[in-house]
């Protein structure tokens, strides 16, 4: 095999507790396997390891080494998988959108500097108001008005059920996702919302920053649930409001600037596993250097 063919990258997720690492360790060397990188951290109480590990030489076949993994994480409660470098697919990605192009041109953009590794599958809408700029790059766009919410929410149904996406992506789609979808797709809907929540979830919320003359505005990329603004936080970012100079204008000019990058940082994160949700909380996965 070709050398990056006999590299995996191994994670264990869990409660922390002594000797996970000597554990885990011990039974990759018995088996012939050498540990090439290793990088932990513990975030309130959670162990989150990372390993990039040769199996060009194991003594066991990959079906015995996922089997034994699985029973170490049974043993110590924990989370461990296990992915050949070789076999990362590009995840599919569904972009739903309304009439606001900020965030989908972040999108687009990232996608095609490299920077965001994913196959966008579609653009769903509830307008037509951004077919031109879905074509114009190439991405499918369908679209169903939201005047019938049950109608269109039905359509929204149907197109992720054959597009079959690994991540459902909110750029500034403005409709609440009713629980149906929500469910189908747990720590996989990411939504940018225009404040740092808690504070001023729901709608107008740079209207609600502007009018209570608050210096220091921002936006969340988040994780949806069935809880409106409430999901587990990924990425936060600020910017300031000149109080008595700026209008609200400014402000959402500003505000719309940042969402963009926030966004795309935001599936940055998703499409190249660098994040897990764990305990309603998003925990960023140690980095190491794939080259090395």
């Amino acid at each position: 095999m070709a050398r990056s063919a006999n590299l995996a990258v191994l994670s264990v997720i869990g409660r922390d507790q002594k000797g996970v690492v000597a554990r885990v360790s011990t039974y990759l060397a018995g088996l012939g396997i050498n540990i090439e990188d290793i990088v932990q951290r513990v975030v309130e109480g959670l162990f989150v390891m990372t390993m990039k590990i040769d199996v060009g030489e194991m003594t066991a076949s990959l079906d015995e080494l996922v089997l034994g993994l699985k029973a170490i994480g049974n043993e110590i409660n924990m989370e461990v998988s296990l992915r050949l470098m070789a076999e990362r697919p590009r995840r599919r990605v569904a972009i739903l959108v309304s009439k606001e192009p900020h965030c989908l041109e972040a999108l687009i953009r990232e996608r095609e500097r490299g920077t965001i590794p994913a196959e966008y599958v579609a653009v769903i809408s509830n307008h037509e108001a951004l077919r031109p700029l879905a074509e114009e790059h190439g991405l499918p766009f369908v679209w169903h008005p939201s005047t019938d919410k049950a109608a269109h929410f039905r359509f929204v149904v149907e197109q992720l059920a054959a597009l079959q996406p690994d991540l459902v992506v909110l750029a500034r789609y403005m409709q609440v996702l009713p629980a149906e979808i929500v469910d189908r797709y747990p720590s996989r809907i990411i939504n940018i919302h225009p404040s740092l929540l808690p504070y001023y979830p729901g709608a107008n919320a740079y209207r609600q920053a502007f009018e209570e003359g608050v210096r220091v505005c921002g936006c969340t990329a988040h994780f949806v649930t069935e809880q409106l603004d409430q999901g587990p936080v990924i990425l936060q970012d600020v910017f300031h409001i000149r109080v008595g100079e700026d209008t609200l204008e400014d402000v959402k000019s500003r505000g719309k600037a940042l969402e963009s990058e926030v966004l795309a940082r935001a599936v940055q994160l998703f499409v190249t596993d660098q994040l897990v949700v764990k305990d309603k909380k998003v925990i960023f996965r140690p980095g190491m250097n794939p080259a090395a």
